[in-house]
């Protein structure tokens, strides 16, 4: 029996809290590595001489949010089709499962295509006129995110063949691999961003083997480069993996354009990749608000701290996601096999877990949160800042985690128009204008823009909770 159908039985009928610790954590943490690309370029980034270091992390705070509208997108689809996979193979449909892997995949090609031309052409206008960033920092920007857009398939596509292969049943090869691109990334941009030329102590290795290669000194798009180059590499094993499950003649069958089957992937996604649009929307929204009303031309020091603390919040949001994709799994498959009841339970123990794991990584934020950002950028002014905000928002990562858990169950049940309405009307209603009323006050500080953030966490729990004990989500699906 293959392995995948050996886990797929686990997910049908073994002991569930077992079985969705034992799916859930491995997805987790690989969730959790797909921040590191962006930790580790920060750190390195954060090691270069300090008039370039500053500007640079607020560089990057900005167009990786910018970035991840469309990794978001994408990655909607993805939720969609492994929605779809798992749902086939939970009623023992395979040939199915792989015509939507496949027709899918079409699907996320063309799409990194359009965003890349998107970054290509529009990255001024997205740093500068979108966001407001002022200085150096948009100076840095403007190239930097042309070439994160421009290599847009790296990510689109590494994101869904792991999203594939967790549909599938497999949980410990996507972290694997999301591990050895990190171990890659790291050397290369060691080697990019300084080049032959001055390097921190810890990075002394680097410059002697820059020099051996005739690399030069990219500084921050060196960061860039051994991204997208290290992305790529995954990009290889991935592919053989996929060609190996499916098989070469299925393979040539399913990338065959099937309208009806990317119909069904568009209809069912495109609210899942709007409802990620919307939370990476309201994190741009907020560092717009931080860049016009706490930085000038010349001092841009909330913004670098807000770039930090939000690479760091990254990290919780995509380990809910991680422990998401194990709801939505467990969610598919067994109403895949009828089984409404273990459906729904394994939302909540889902949610329950993550709610462990946001606690525990609030903690770390909060005790270890004046080291964590000192990696990053030394200034006290920063480091101020981005304590701040840990102080007010980082227990709320429990109500944020809960939500994206619990949204993720509802997706995995097909009800990915719910699940959108749901944080559309958190952040349209309470986010938006909590915020700007925050920031309109005559004694305006960040600390209050961080309130009306924490409290936003909290409705998208509270919002969730109520939602999926309703459990209308589940008629539908069963309809």
């Amino acid at each position: 029996m293959s392995t995948e159908r050996v886990q797929s039985e686990r997910i049908l009928s073994g002991p569930l809290g077992l079985e969705i610790a034992r799916f859930g954590t491995p997805l987790a943490l690989g969730m959790g590595l797909q921040t590191a690309f962006n930790l580790v370029d920060a750190y390195i980034i954060g090691e270069l001489e300090p008039e370039l270091a500053g500007p640079s992390l607020g560089a990057i705070g900005i167009c990786d949010q910018l970035a991840a509208l469309g990794t978001i997108v994408s990655y909607g689809l993805t939720v969609a089709a492994g929605a779809l996979i798992s749902r086939r193979m939970g009623e023992r449909d395979e040939a199915s499962a792989a015509r939507v892997s496949l027709q899918s995949l079409l699907l996320i090609g063309a799409l990194s295509v359009i965003f890349g031309f998107l970054g290509i052409f529009g990255a001024d206008w997205l740093v500068e006129s979108a966001v407001g960033a002022k200085g150096k920092v948009a100076s840095l920007g403007v190239p930097y995110l042309r070439l994160m857009m421009g290599g847009s398939f790296s990510i689109f596509l590494l994101l869904h063949l792991t999203g594939t292969l967790r549909a599938l049943g497999s949980s410990k090869t996507p972290v694997f691999l999301l591990l050895l691109a990190n171990v890659v990334n790291f050397l290369l941009a060691v080697l990019l961003v300084y080049g032959d030329g001055p390097a921190p102590a810890m990075f002394r290795w680097g410059p002697p083997l820059a020099h051996l290669l005739h690399l030069p000194r990219l500084a921050l798009m060196g960061a860039a480069w051994a991204t997208l180059i290290a992305r790529a590499v995954v990009l290889v094993p991935l592919a053989l993996i996929l060609l190996r499950r499916f098989g070469l003649p299925r393979l040539r069958e399913g990338l065959r354009v099937d309208l009806p089957t990317l119909r069904h992937v568009i209809g069912l996604g495109w609210p899942s990749s709007a409802q990620l649009v919307v939370r990476i929307v309201a994190m741009l929204f907020t560092h717009a608000l931080v860049a016009r009303t706490f930085t000038t031309s010349t001092d841009q020091t909330a913004t670098t701290a807000l770039g930090i603390v939000f690479r760091l919040e990254t990290m919780a949001l995509f380990i809910g996601l991680g422990w998401g994709s194990a709801a939505q799994t467990f969610v598919g498959q067994n109403l895949g096999a009828t089984n409404a009841l273990r459906a729904k339970q394994s939302g909540w123990y889902a949610a329950l877990f993550n709610a462990v794991t946001m606690a525990v990584l609030a903690i770390v934020y909060w005790t270890f949160g004046r080291r964590i950002v000192g990696w990053f950028d030394s200034d006290p002014e920063v480091i101020a800042l981005a304590l701040e905000y840990f102080r007010w928002v980082g227990l709320s990562y429990v109500a944020l985690g809960t939500g994206v858990v619990l949204g993720s169950a509802i997706q995995g049940a097909g009800a990915t128009r719910q699940a959108l309405m749901l944080d559309a009307a958190v952040v349209v209603c309470f986010q938006l204008p909590a915020s700007l009323l925050a920031v309109s006050l005559p004694s305006a500080r960040t600390a209050g823009l961080w309130q009306a953030v924490a409290l936003t966490y909290v409705a998208f729990a509270l919002v969730h909770l109520y939602s999926y004990w309703r459990g209308r989500f589940l008629t539908a699906a069963l309809a």
